[in-house]
């Protein structure tokens, strides 16, 4: 096979010139590296058929909330099928481009997890390379032929040697058989021998269960070789978009048909390598080669079943698929966390965790140091990896250890809980839950399950079940409140507006406000005309009528429509020349380019009549607020955390802002106190904001320029806080490391000034590694520190009250509540949150403080009971207690006196080393010349100690192995004074 590819990528090669890298494909004998295969696609693609390359995109779901992971090449160009790209993106202009995608299968609907490891072929992350065609730049026979020359012209693979299948049609839905791509398929050389033809199932490809759908056809290779029966695996899937699938389950014509395809790296690998599994090619082999030498086991062997015994190459695939996975996803910003995808991540992490220890019995922070393989194998194609590989292993590491150690405490958990049961008694589902991932300890259920079946007990499946449904329950509760869905655009719906020349939406008036002298913003009116009107269901009409929800698409509008995280304009509309009629629009919403304004028509509106658009001014301002606050808020954290810290997402309104960035750990007071700061030093210079739209291009290499994983529109506005637009992306400029520079879309104020302040009031962990904070500005924010401040001085009146020391229980007891009704108060109070840390700090010292003091109460009041009934009779109770310290042993004394006022009392108590402490108070009727002061230096002098005190009541130390001896002198002192 070899020989037949080194003869084929030869004859190619002089039949067009050398000039191309994709010519460069091995011709020697030896198989080629699975980057070359990579390459040879992707070059083959822009050199002899004019694609463009894009970069792959982050694993992590651009705007899709249906997915848990990027999980195909396509989900990035969903916008271009469904038809809402934005026109102004450089996504807009792409017609044919190619790829090499990175994907997850694991959660959700494609899900690989369990598989993997099993046996040869499944894997949670692999490759995807892929081409497209958009708008009907190429169809059906573009695609086939290009398919079947790269395979067999360059990849060498022999022709009798791939089989094809196509869509077969479908007579219940009433869709014919794709006879045109058979048909292309013999006419390539295709022999019908070798085609098969397939239902909706296997050669019917679907985005969802609405949206862009049609036909496929699927080449395979035929591992058999044409040596006994054929034995096919798929190699790559051509999807032609040509449907869309309605809410209603119907199929329509797409206005514009597509071309999606998908051949997974690793399985054209093994193909071309002539390896039988993709764990056999030199895509993982640098990883199993690590894994051999970190761990003292045999080699790896391509077992599986029953013939791996001990499962040890079992153990090898699932670690050298795993840590890849871990590796790709850290890198793209998704870190193992308590749900959605990370959550599937951290289960990822813990399973290749029990493999490793386990079964291969590798050593604490193995996982980690496979981390440079991977960057090895990934890094030239994907140079995220390398960028971020320090941070990959610490947090892999850390997960690692967390979990073991998390293993060793549910060990001894059920070690504990086993011995209680009965010889038929279930395990309790509580204690299970609480093991679980669910739980506290994080361990998968499957292993606790393991764990149990070890020990020949059984769990309390039905009890597990309902503790499930009720996190469930609860989890539904907890979660964010999804917004409305409104009225939307579908690819029908825009297709109509582009057939009729209908242009996108002109929202530059948006921007039309400026700054009057007196601080006060004035926003600009918009006239506008009504293109378009939709009914509540979608449907385009020319009219509607009193009370109706409806859209409107107008020619131009200064409304902001939702996007990049800040919450879309409210306000109103009313007729040219009936400045009595309001209209009511809830919220704009962006529809590739269009934008489209939900009202309610307080009476009859048509197509073609002229509006005036007011915002509402409040509402406006505050997001402007809240928005170049979330700026300055962005650089503040870099400023304080360096730069890793970058973005992970944002949304405001007028009443807050919510900002998650990457984090190293979790933010101290301190960190928080200073990101505070820097904010209010930017806010207290009143600095200009500059605002100006260019080339993206001219935005591609600007030190410290913040942009997220989003679709920029071209020309693409930046914004920039103290510093002028053209100044700071010059050449030679460093001020975007300085100061705030942003590409945006965002409407903000002119100076920053109008911010006022702003406080953190909340930050939490979302995951390890991104931190969510809350903040608010203005009165808000000056109000979260009078609060913080007035709730300061309470609690320094707490601790004052425990200083002056507790005379009785009641009190201590009235103190502890206090306490910690305070907290309570505290976590939840809008105040600022390095205060509210400070303060829980203090709070928790003052509750163990007054915890103790109520014990050593407590257990003084034990002990003068005890004392009482010892000496019942007579004046005097000599006696030796056993307490901590000196301060305890005095509130014993007062203790006994307040039940015995007649008594005169002197303790003494031995401590470590022949110490021993002294305390005495005397009756209060006792004769003027019986003094605790002088009682208590008598006893310490024998000692060879000190006293001091008062007449009533005194302490003192000394040092004697001879309690008896001591104790004789205080009684024969008090009975002489007495």
């Amino acid at each position: 096979m070899a020989a037949s590819v080194a003869a084929a990528a030869g004859r190619l090669r002089r039949a067009i010139g050398r000039s191309c890298p994709w010519q460069q494909f091995s011709t020697e004998s030896r198989p080629p590296h699975g980057a070359a295969v990579r390459d040879a696609f992707l070059s083959f693609f822009r050199d002899r058929h004019g694609h463009r390359l894009v970069p792959s995109a982050s694993v992590r779901p651009r705007g899709d909330h249906s997915l848990l992971f990027v999980n195909a090449g396509m989900n990035q160009f969903k916008p271009i099928f469904l038809g809402t790209v934005d026109p102004r993106s450089e996504m807009a202009g792409f017609r044919r481009v190619a790829n090499s995608q990175k994907c997850v299968r694991a959660g959700g609907r494609h899900n690989d997890l369990e598989d993997v490891g099993r046996d040869l072929s499944h894997h949670t992350f692999f490759e995807m390379l892929g081409n497209w065609a958009f708008g009907g730049e190429y169809f059906k026979e573009e695609a086939c032929s290009m398919a079947w020359e790269l395979l067999t012209q360059v990849y060498g693979i022999p022709e009798d040697r791939l089989w094809v299948s196509y869509f077969g049609g479908d007579s219940k839905t009433g869709l014919d058989p794709d006879l045109e791509t058979r048909d292309i398929w013999l006419s390539l050389g295709v022999p019908a021998s070798r085609m098969l033809s397939f239902g909706l199932q296997e050669n019917f490809w679907e985005m969802g269960d609405t949206g862009p759908c049609g036909p496929c056809t699927e080449i395979h290779y035929d591992l058999a070789g044409g040596v006994g029966a054929p034995q096919l695996v798929e190699l790559w899937n051509l999807v032609f978009m040509q449907h869309n699938r309605e809410a209603n389950g119907n199929l329509q014509p797409l206005p514009q048909r597509h071309v999606d395809t998908g051949m997974g790296l690793e399985r054209l690998v093994a193909v071309l390598q002539g390896r039988c599994s993709t764990y056999d090619t030199d895509l993982f082999s640098p990883l199993l080669s690590a894994i051999h030498q970190g761990c003292s086991v045999p080699p790896y062997s391509g077992r599986v079943g029953a013939a791996d015994e001990g499962r040890i190459d079992t153990a090898y695939r699932v670690i050298a698929d795993h840590i890849r996975t871990l590796s790709v996803c850290i890198a793209d910003g998704v870190y193992p966390g308590m749900s959605g995808a990370p959550l599937v991540l951290r289960r990822i992490l813990r399973r290749a965790v029990r493999f490793s220890t386990e079964v291969l019995r590798a050593p604490p922070g193995f996982l980690g140091s496979l981390v440079p393989v991977v960057v090895e194998t990934l890094g030239a194609a994907y140079p995220e990896l390398e960028k971020s590989s320090v941070q990959i292993a610490s947090l892999v590491s850390e997960d690692e250890a967390a979990f073991l150690a998390s293993l060793q405490r549910g060990r001894r958990i059920i070690d504990r809980t086993v011995k209680r049961l009965g010889p038929s008694d279930l395990f309790p589902a509580e204690v299970a839950w609480s093991l679980s991932l669910s739980g506290n300890l994080g361990i998968p259920l499957d292993l606790v399950e393991l764990m149990l079946e070890e020990k020949g007990v059984q769990l309390d499946a039905a009890g597990l079940e309902e503790l499930a449904q009720k996190e469930a329950q609860h989890r539904a509760q907890q979660a964010e409140p999804v917004p409305e869905e409104g009225l939307c655009l579908d690819v029908h719906a825009l297709e109509e507006l582009h057939r009729h020349g209908v242009p996108p939406t002109d929202d530059s008036p948006k921007y039309n406000y400026s700054l009057r002298p007196n601080g006060e913003y004035e926003f600009g009116l918009c006239e506008a005309q009504v293109l378009q009107l939709y009914s509540e269901d979608g449907t385009a009409v020319t009219s509607v009528g009193a009370g109706q929800r409806c859209g409107l698409l107008l020619d131009r509008t200064n409304f902001y429509a939702e996007q990049g995280g800040q919450a879309s304009d409210r306000g109103y509309f009313v007729r040219t020349g009936q400045q009595d009629v309001l209209f009511p629009v809830a919220r704009a919403q962006v529809c590739g380019g269009f934008i489209l304004h939900e009202a309610v028509a307080p009476e009859c509106l048509e197509v073609g009549d002229r509006v005036q658009l007011y915002v509402d001014k409040a509402w406006r301002m505050g997001c402007m607020v809240k928005h170049t606050a979330t700026h300055l808020l962005s650089w503040a954290l870099r400023q304080t955390l360096g730069p890793t810290a970058e973005q992970r997402g944002s949304h405001l309104n007028p009443e807050r802002l919510r900002f998650d960035v990457a984090t190293q750990a979790p933010l101290t007071a301190e960190q928080l106190r200073t990101v505070e700061n820097h904010v209010q030093e930017a806010v207290g210079q009143d600095e200009a904001v500059y605002m100006e739209e260019v080339p993206l291009a001219r935005t591609a290499h600007v030190p410290g320029l913040r942009s997220l994983d989003e679709v920029y529109p071209d020309p693409v506005r930046v914004v920039s806080v103290g510093v002028p637009v053209a100044q700071a992306l010059a050449p030679a400029s460093q001020a975007a490391l300085q100061t705030s520079v942003e590409l945006c879309c965002g409407t903000h104020l002119l100076r920053t000034g109008a911010v006022g302040d702003l406080v953190i009031i909340g930050d939490r962990q979302l995951v390890k590694g991104i931190t969510r904070l809350l903040a608010v500005t203005g009165e808000q924010a000056q109000q979260a520190r009078e609060v913080g401040q007035s709730l300061s001085q309470e609690v320094e009146a707490a601790r004052e009250r425990l200083s002056r020391g507790i005379r009785d229980l009641p009190e201590a007891h009235r103190l502890s509540k206090d306490i910690g009704r305070l907290t309570e108060v505290i976590d939840s109070a809008v105040v600022p949150q390095w205060q509210r840390q400070e303060l829980q700090t203090t709070l928790k010292m003052l509750q163990r403080r007054a915890n103790t003091a109520i014990r050593k109460l407590e257990k003084g009041q034990k002990k003068s009971q005890e004392l009482l009934k010892r000496h019942s009779e007579g004046p005097l109770i000599v006696d030796t207690v056993s307490v901590e310290s000196l301060s305890v042993l005095v509130k014993v004394v007062r203790q006994l006196c307040e039940k015995a006022p007649s008594m005169s009392v002197l303790l003494l108590s031995p401590q470590p080393r022949g110490g021993v402490l002294c305390a005495c108070q005397v009756a209060q009727g006792a004769t003027p010349t019986f003094t605790a002061e002088a009682w208590a230096l008598a006893v310490c002098s024998h000692m060879g100690g000190k006293a001091w005190g008062s007449r009533v009541i005194a302490q003192g130390t000394g040092h004697t192995a001879d309690l008896e001896a001591a104790l004789g002198t205080a009684r024969a002192y008090a009975l002489n004074q007495l």
